[in-house]
């Protein structure tokens, strides 16, 4: 068993240091698109303030929503679903201010998405957040100093988990490594949206592709979750979300399999303009 605690720089946390990664190397990606596409590179910075701003926005109130307005100024507390959200909407105010077709930026953003939810992922494990539930597995993990602690009070009173009679409230409990599960999955997802992001398919399917990767992860990793916020009984809200983000992922890759659309005159770089994707 592997005991595991916050990632600290002084006032800087481990979450804060993997958020910047994120952004960074989500700008990075798109960089490496708009430069083989024969786009301006300025749009990818463009791309990632409307996601760093609306995500932001987004996880926040989505966190403030689900436990209580009081939390709205914390430090702590971003939801991925609200982030999502928040981050799409940013993303869309930036393609209609620029005149980008919608299923462009998609397209530019999907490998992107993919890996900044697995950095995303590395940061919700430093501080000891969003674990799964007790596990006697080898590889299971302590978080005595987690958001909040793994401890058996915790598991038992905050997500419901059963524990045994006469186990310590304050016995750390080694639980599933659930982030690290998500980061391993969603960076198979990028390298494979990576690959693809050249395949002779309509402008924005890749972004349907990633919608349904992404869907099915979550949905799948929250049966190993400790959480209690279930809905009809059997469904967390999360997966609940996951299920409604495969639908429309599928209408996407059906809707945008096929044909092509002009990128638009602002975002074209001069003499090196392409507008297909190859």
């Amino acid at each position: 068993m592997i005991t595991a605690y916050p990632l600290e720089f002084g006032p800087v946390t481990g979450f804060g240091l993997t958020m910047a990664l994120l952004f960074l190397v989500g700008a990075w990606i798109i960089d490496q698109e708009c430069r083989r596409l024969g786009f301006k590179r300025e749009y990818a910075g463009d791309v990632i303030l409307g996601a760093v701003v609306g995500g932001i926005v987004g996880a926040k109130l989505w966190y403030a929503g689900l436990h209580g307005i009081e939390t709205l100024f914390s430090r702590a507390g971003l939801v991925y679903y609200g982030g999502f959200v928040g981050g799409t909407l940013g993303v869309i105010g930036v393609s209609i201010f620029r005149r980008v077709p919608i299923r462009w930026t998609a397209h530019l953003a999907a490998p992107a998405l993919a890996a900044g939810y697995a950095i995303g992922r590395v940061g919700c494990f430093v501080v000891g957040d969003d674990y799964g539930v007790p596990t006697t597995l080898p590889w299971g993990v302590r978080f005595p100093e987690g958001a909040p602690p793994s401890t058996a009070a915790v598991m038992q009173q905050e997500f419901g988990v059963p524990i045994a009679e006469g186990v310590d409230p304050m016995t750390v409990l080694a639980v599933h490594p659930t982030q690290l599960y998500e980061v391993a999955a969603m960076l198979v997802v990028f390298a494979m949206l990576w690959r693809w992001r050249t395949a002779a398919k309509g402008t924005g399917w890749l972004f349907g592709v990633y919608l349904v990767f992404a869907g099915i992860e979550r949905f799948l990793v929250e049966i190993l979750r400790a959480k209690d916020d279930r809905i009809l009984g059997v469904l967390t809200l999360a997966q609940a979300f996951s299920i409604v983000l495969i639908l429309i992922g599928a209408y996407l890759i059906m809707a945008w399999g096929k044909g092509t659309v002009a990128a638009g005159p602002w975002v074209m770089a001069p003499k090196t303009a392409k507008s297909g994707v190859k």
